[in-house]
């Protein structure tokens, strides 16, 4: 998925499977119940001291966070940041495996869908409560959570956005953006559609969704947008067998029936570049793409927030900052991340990396609120949640990428979909 958000958060779930090797072996450091009683951290008075070891998701060096850790060392004369580039196709199994050793470094950048499951190994520290969750996006801080606790502060957010061409949607006679409601939304692509090869010569879909492999990232706001969910945490079941999901379903097979996308899983970046597409949904690394792989296209091309059904929603994804369980500097460590999240200092990083903060007034105090195509993201990370806090999340997420495929090639009805993802969801469980 060449380096788009959605590569790097396939990358982020890649050796999933290590994992449920690793709890149902018992690999552990200690059972759940342990987790479930661990007490907020503390964090000291006065200015962070000795060596504090910190893991980086990534094939290289964060120039911009080392960047940030030297600043930190400046106001703090007393400590010593090392920070490790771990690569993210290697670091479901490096963290798993430390957590089990009892062998971490003091912090480390975790993915957002990994919080759960590696929270439940008895992983990390919750979160001191002198950190606000109303400082954060919502959705984001949710990521952190593990049956309502806490165990990390949101550092980078991800939520993704509709991409359309405004060349092609001025052609199809649609004034401004696409309608922002999916009945609006799917007249306005049929609309599109029917230019193609006529008014827009390279069109060839209106646009594009995800087929096969994480394709429930994409899915998954849609029941959500229905006002439904797939997960009860309540009573703890799955509801695959709701009215919100036969809809989003059915707006998912539409897509395909309608020849409105494709399901040849080419490069949907690279398709809305070359105009074979009008619009597709994608995160902000997409804009950084376009930019910097077609210049001549940055006033051809504009964002909006997803459609909304019955509500606007939208996903939680990115990278949290935790401190381990076993930290031999977990003061220092949590120092850090107050450091790190302080809204000027992720807007700083924000602007430096083109990551999205996750902090709410870090978009004031940076230059992302200043960018009219970075508005749609804002928008909408006011409205994302996260997927559901069970530690076999990876397995359900799997089964949905499966039948979801099953719609796009024709291969299975709405309703055998959803009587199977019901099935193998229960089948499944929640784990821990």
């Amino acid at each position: 998925m060449s380096t788009s958000r959605t590569t790097t958060r396939t990358l982020q779930i890649a050796c999933a499977t290590v994992a449920a090797a690793l709890l149902a072996t018992g690999c552990g450091r200690s059972d759940d119940s342990s987790a479930a009683d661990n007490a907020p951290a503390k964090i000291s008075s006065g200015k962070a001291k000795g060596k504090l070891v910190m893991w980086s998701m990534g094939d290289k060096a964060d120039k911009d966070l080392q960047s940030l850790a030297k600043k930190f060392e400046q106001q703090n004369p007393g400590v010593t940041v090392q920070i490790t580039a771990v690569p993210w196709d290697a670091a479901h199994e490096k963290l798993t495996t430390a957590i089990a050793g009892g062998n971490t470094p003091d912090m480390s950048l975790i993915g957002s869908t990994w919080m759960a499951e590696m929270a439940s190994m008895n992983g990390f520290q919750a979160t001191p409560a002198s950190f606000k969750e109303s400082a954060f996006f919502p959705g984001q801080w949710d990521t952190t959570k593990y049956k309502d606790t806490s165990y990390g502060v949101p550092f980078i957010a991800d939520t993704s956005v509709i991409y359309y061409r405004t060349d092609i949607t001025t052609k199809a006679g649609i004034k401004g953006a696409p309608a922002g409601d999916w009945a609006g939304y799917l007249k306005d692509l049929k609309t599109i559609q029917a230019t193609a090869g006529k008014q827009n010569p390279k069109l060839r879909n209106a646009t594009q969704l995800q087929v096969g492999f994480n394709s429930w990232l994409f899915w998954l706001p849609m029941v959500w947008q229905e006002g439904g969910d797939i997960y009860d945490a309540d009573a703890r079941k799955f509801t695959f067998d709701t009215p919100a999901v036969t809809k989003a379903l059915e707006y998912y097979s539409g897509f395909f029936k309608d020849k409105l996308s494709p399901n040849d899983k080419t490069d949907a970046r690279q398709n809305l570049q070359n105009a074979l597409i009008g619009t597709v949904q994608q995160g902000p690394s997409m804009s950084g793409d376009l930019h910097k792989n077609a210049p001549q296209l940055d006033s051809k091309w504009q964002t909006m927030p997803l459609p909304k059904g019955t509500q606007s929603a939208g996903l939680a994804g990115g990278s949290d900052l935790a401190v381990f369980k076993e930290a031999k500097n977990a003061d220092a460590a949590w120092k850090f991340v107050r450091f790190l999240t302080e809204p000027k200092n992720l807007a700083e990083y924000a602007d430096a990396s083109g990551n999205l903060p996750a902090a709410v007034q870090s978009w004031s105090e940076g230059h992302l609120g200043d960018n009219p195509k970075m508005a749609a993201f804002e928008t909408q990370l006011k409205v994302t949640k996260a997927p559901p806090a069970i530690t076999t999340w990876q397995q359900i997420a799997d089964a949905i990428d499966s039948e979801l495929e099953k719609l796009a090639y024709g291969k299975a009805t709405v309703a055998e979909v959803q009587k199977t993802l019901q099935s193998k969801a229960t089948s499944i469980g929640t784990g821990r």
